[in-house]
C-alpha cells in the first residue's frame, strides 16, 4: 500500500496596509455611505479604508518569515505624510471598475512598495497608490456615481509611521490583523512627540 500523499496546507491572503488616521477614515466612510445609497449596495461602507501596499496568499507556516522580512523594511523606513486629492475611476480587464481616490503625493509610498518587493526579491510591478471606495462597479453605476463625486476634491492628510499586515484564508472571509510594523525612525518625523523628549 502506498502511503505517499500530499497534505494540502490552507492558504492564507496577506495584505499589507498603511491605515489613515480617524478622521480621514471617517470622511472615507462618508462618501461610502453615500455611493452606497446612491448604488442601494450596503457593502461599499462596510470595507475596511486603508491603501493597500502588498497582497500575497501563501500557507500559514511562512507567516514568522513573512513577519520578520517585514519588521526590517519598518526598521528602515522613515515617516512621511500622505495628502489625498481627486476622486476617479479605473476600468478593470474584466469590465468592472472601481471608483477611488487619488494620492496626491504617491513616490513615498510607491518607494514603500519597491522596498516591500525588493525585500521578498520580487520585480517591481506599476503600483498605483489609493484608497477604493467601491470596486466591481458596472459601467452604468460608475456613470450615475462619478459626476457627484469628481467635483468635489478629497484635500486631506495624514502621517504614515507604520503599515499592518491583515490576513484572512483564500477561500474567503473578514480581514484579521496579523501586526502592525512601527517605521524606524519615527523619531524624525516632524511633529512628533519624541521631538519633545527629555
Amino acid at each position: 500500500m502506498n502511503t505517499n500523499y500530499e497534505i494540502s496546507e490552507e492558504l492564507f491572503d496577506y495584505l499589507l496596509v498603511v491605515n489613515p488616521d480617524v478622521l480621514v477614515t471617517k470622511d472615507v466612510t462618508r462618501i461610502r455611505q453615500f455611493v452606497a445609497t446612491e448604488l442601494n449596495d450596503a457593502g461599499i461602507s462596510a470595507a475596511p479604508v486603508h491603501v493597500a501596499l502588498f497582497r500575497s496568499a501563501f500557507p500559514e507556516r511562512f507567516q514568522d518569515d513573512f513577519v520578520a522580512m517585514l519588521e526590517e523594511v519598518a526598521r528602515k523606513q522613515a515617516g512621511f505624510a500622505i495628502y489625498t486629492s481627486k476622486i476617479d475611476a479605473f476600468k478593470h480587464a474584466d469590465g468592472n471598475n472601481s471608483v477611488f481616490i487619488n494620492v496626491a503625493n504617491p513616490k513615498p509610498l510607491i518607494d514603500l512598495h519597491r522596498s516591500v518587493m525588493q525585500a521578498f526579491e520580487l520585480k517591481p510591478q506599476t503600483f498605483k497608490p489609493h484608497i477604493l471606495l467601491a470596486r466591481g462597479l458596472a459601467d452604468g453605476e460608475v456613470n450615475k456615481v462619478l459626476p457627484l463625486l469628481v467635483q468635489q476634491l478629497f484635500v486631506r492628510s495624514f502621517n504614515c509611521h507604520c503599515f499592518s499586515l491583515l490576513k484572512r484564508p483564500a477561500a474567503g472571509g473578514k480581514y484579521e490583523r496579523v501586526k502592525d510594523f512601527v517605521f524606524g525612525d519615527i523619531e524624525h518625523m516632524v511633529g512628533s512627540l519624541f521631538n519633545y523628549a527629555a
